[in-house]
């Protein structure tokens, strides 16, 4: 497995965090377990027709990676994927949706187009200029989401949602609708899944943990409630999950 990553220049590097090429020469990996992460990801297989958009999700989900390609891919920010789609990105929360959905059939040519320019920083610069083009909303957020988004990712003391719509001063149906469509999730299940990866963030960082220290850090309630959480959002107790985890934080290998 090779993979390549870009970071993107202004003005996209505020709606996406990375570009990445990545290249599956063998089946070896077969399955994997993909964690939510609150985040929308663009995924290009520039080995076949299968281009797809994974919205936002708040569960895990299975991904087979059985059979070899090449995969160029763009890795929306919290938030930073609404210009370039057309549709409410609520609609397409825990889903996994063919891009030609959603870009119609300009998707062919993107790929033909990228397959030509050669290189991966070649086609890193090709997307970023195709994203620049496909934008549908300008590049601006909305000012309730970006203040909302820097109060959730806090690293520490998070605000709650409550005090955070008291003080843009929207209805909470109102804030929970304009969040849901630009960031696809609610504001609840948004932070659930933040508090869930500041979670893998300190087992990745720490080699022995505590875990009624690690859940109160974090913002749990007691153990309880943190093995809870943690067994709905990714299908393992966080005990099988260090014993099962790789080297990527949010991807898990299944055994067959």
């Amino acid at each position: 497995m090779m993979v390549n990553i870009y970071r993107p220049q202004p003005p996209l590097s505020d709606f996406v965090d990375l570009f990445w090429l990545e290249e599956i020469r063998d089946a070896a990996r077969g399955k994997e377990r993909v964690l939510p992460t609150r985040t929308i990801t663009l995924v290009l297989d520039l080995g076949s027709r299968a281009s797809i958009v994974s919205g936002a999700h708040s569960q895990f989900f299975v991904l087979d990676t059985t059979q070899p390609s090449s995969f160029l891919g763009v890795h929306f920010k919290p938030g930073g994927a609404f210009p370039f789609f057309q549709v409410p990105l609520g609609e397409l929360q825990n889903a996994v949706v063919s891009l030609d959905a959603l870009w119609g059939a300009s998707v062919d040519d993107l790929r033909d187009q990228l397959l030509a320019v050669g290189t991966p920083d070649r086609q890193f610069r090709a997307l970023q200029k195709v994203l620049l083009d496909q934008a549908a909303h300008p590049l601006v957020q909305h000012p309730a989401i970006t203040f909302a988004l820097a109060e959730f990712e806090r690293p520490t003391h998070a605000q709650r949602i409550r005090d955070v719509t008291e003080h843009i001063g929207l209805s909470k149906r109102q804030f929970t609708h304009l969040f849901a469509e630009a960031v696809g999730l609610t504001p609840k299940e948004f932070c659930r899944v933040r508090r869930f990866q500041a979670v893998l963030r300190r087992i990745e960082r720490q080699p022995s943990l505590d875990w009624v220290d690690l859940a109160l850090t974090c913002g749990y309630y007691d153990q309880a409630h943190f093995i809870h959480e943690f067994r709905t959002l990714s299908g393992f107790t966080p005990t099988t999950y260090l014993l099962e985890r790789g080297e990527r934080l949010n991807h898990v290998a299944l055994r067959d």
